[in-house]
């Protein structure tokens, strides 16, 4: 007799997308899958990258939340999936395509803020870690666990490492004991901590700061971010000097300076 819970879940979306209805470029992507702990499946990464590939093309949007249902934010790849595959190239695949949709995250213009309740942990905790910020309930725990069953989080590590500072980095991926909220903050692993009831209002209240912001900034501030923290002193220097040359020729920036000198709220087009 089939499973009933288990034919529900087959029945609902994977991910669920939602925008946000006041016109600002907000989209939520819900993990759904709350009984596997939003697991990364095979076919969740799969929806995800599908999603994240539609809205970084999208200009209209602006920030993407990814949140998730359930007690769990993500328990990382689903394990039982991973036994039942002994051979090497569907493991190969597997975190090849996990680390490209955290590529993506990184890569794509829209400011991308993770919305955790529960635990994430393993590549779930990397997920975390990928977005370019994260609030949390104070009832949420991070963990790099994999080291409990013998396997060192290694992708996990890179973007994890890209966090916190090298030892504690090293001790979350080489102990896999878990972290609460506030310790996770102060390691600068994510930005806010709230109440659960308040975990909204601390989100929204983040993503207004945002989106208060010229559409022009914060596409070229997050490229340029992330690529001047691989070069060099003198190069990154230099790449942002001519960045911020060219940022210096758009609208956007005539029009907010105009607007701090005339004591009035700027008015952004995006170009």
């Amino acid at each position: 007799m089939p499973n009933a819970n288990a034919t529900m879940d087959a029945n609902e979306p994977l991910v669920i997308r939602e925008e946000r209805k006041d016109s600002s470029g907000v989209v939520t992507l819900t993990l759904n899958r709350p009984k596997q702990f939003n697991a990364l499946s095979v076919e969740m990464l799969s929806a995800m990258q599908i999603e994240l590939d539609n809205i970084a093309k999208d200009n209209s949007i602006r920030v993407l939340v990814i949140a998730a249902n359930g007690k769990a934010f993500c328990a990382g790849h689903n394990l039982k999936e991973m036994r039942a595959h002994s051979d090497e190239a569907f493991h190969s695949a597997l975190f090849k395509q996990c680390s490209q949709m955290m590529l993506t995250i990184n890569q794509m213009p829209q400011v991308v803020i993770a919305k955790v309740q529960g635990i994430a942990t393993a590549a779930g905790c990397q997920l975390v870690a990928a977005c370019d910020l994260a609030v949390a309930s104070d009832d949420a725990k991070f963990a790099t666990s994999g080291i409990n069953v013998g396997l060192f989080c290694s992708t996990p590590a890179v973007a994890v490492s890209r966090n916190l500072s090298r030892k504690q980095a090293f001790e979350m991926l080489i102990t896999g004991e878990f972290i609460d909220a506030n310790t996770a903050l102060q390691q600068g692993l994510i930005n806010r901590v709230a109440a659960a009831d308040e975990l909204e209002a601390t989100l929204h209240s983040l993503i207004d700061a945002i989106t208060a912001k010229s559409p022009v900034a914060l596409k070229t501030g997050k490229d340029m971010f992330y690529k001047q923290l691989g070069m060099d002193l003198v190069d990154a220097y230099d790449y942002a000097g001519k960045v911020m040359t060219c940022n210096m020729m758009a609208d956007d920036v005539s029009e907010g300076i105009d607007a701090f000198i005339e004591k009035r709220h700027a008015v952004w087009t995006g170009r």
